[in-house]
């Protein structure tokens, strides 16, 4: 049965975020994670999450790097304090590399570059103003694609991020995302919000971004996963490395299937599931997903939330 990984992308990201951590005993090692970044970047990385400002962390090309840094520093720990391996890794969107590095199939330091470049690449794709992305909850699927048609009027507005039963996340072009969310309310929808961000992340918009995005990818050294990497992409796992760069291609102008890929790993008999990253974002979806109560789901952030999922596996 065994037990699997799911690494956060953005959104999850906060000023301050591992503070307790890098305080704490094994400090050392979480700002040594964050040095290695910060050589590749040329800026300091841990001075930007520590103390902000908070516009400029949510500057995608430094959201990713460090995101990814998060993710990867806890993972690092989690294995110092005796953490087995996971029995399969995955990853919302930006985390699928924050997996892949855990995976062994990609080296952390080439991993930043690259999703530095990837950040870059989504915000020069659609200027600032023309992009947006918009949450709605209380519909179906269907129900969201449907009125994602309707609302278009040549324009691109999509559903890119099936989270959750309910919860289904549209991007596309700002006033096609507008008429979105007036046509969801008009067909029931609970809420529907705009998100505070810019790039229309995974929508056809972004199909310049994943073309340029092809040729730094095929720069870097790839490797076979050490351990069982499920793609959020299509809910299926994934080995070859040729086959993981065209997935990465892909993955920035197609969906996140979410709801299906914890399933997928729910399927496998993995529990608990574990969230590496700061916040607790897949972790309130994975319960909205997997409602039996079977599955545990539990998140790594501080001392007190990795030391109850070390026990949750039998360390301690």
């Amino acid at each position: 049965m065994g037990f699997g990984f799911v690494f956060p992308g953005q959104g999850s990201q906060s000023v301050g975020m591992l503070a307790q951590l890098a305080a704490g005993a094994d400090g050392a090692r979480v700002r040594e994670t964050f040095a290695e970044a910060s050589e590749v970047l040329g800026y300091d990385l841990w001075a930007l999450v520590s103390g902000g400002p908070a516009e400029q962390l949510n500057a995608t090309e430094c959201t990713q790097p460090a995101m990814l840094a998060a993710g990867v520093a806890l993972w690092r720990l989690w294995r110092r304090r005796g953490g087995s391996e996971p029995q399969v890794l995955s990853g919302h969107s930006l985390g699928e590399f924050t997996a892949l590095v855990a995976a062994e199939a990609l080296e952390f330091p080439e991993a930043v570059a690259l999703v530095r470049r990837r950040g870059e690449l989504m915000q020069a794709a659609v200027p600032r103003e023309r992009g947006a992305m918009a949450a709605i909850l209380g519909l179906e699927d269907a129900v969201v694609s449907e009125v994602c048609a309707e609302a278009a009027l040549g324009e691109v507005v999509e559903a890119v991020n099936f989270n959750a039963p309910g919860q289904v996340v549209i991007a596309g072009e700002r006033s096609a995302v507008e008429r979105a969310i007036a046509a969801a309310k008009a067909r029931g929808a609970k809420r529907a919000l705009v998100l505070p961000v810019s790039v229309p992340s995974h929508s056809s918009l972004m199909r310049p971004a994943a073309e340029r995005f092809a040729e730094p990818l095929a720069a870097v050294r790839w490797r076979e996963p050490r351990l069982s990497f499920v793609s959020a992409v299509d809910a299926a796992e994934h080995r070859d490395p040729a086959e993981l760069r065209s997935l990465l291609v892909r993955q920035l102008a197609s969906p996140v299937r979410w709801t299906d890929t914890v399933r997928a790993l729910a399927e496998r008999g993995l529990n608990p599931l574990i969230e590496c990253g700061p916040g607790k974002v897949l972790t309130a979806l994975n319960r909205r997903i997997e409602r039996s109560g079977e599955l545990q789901c539990l998140a790594i952030e501080d001392e007190g939330s990795l030391e109850a999922a070390l026990a949750a596996v039998g360390v301690g």
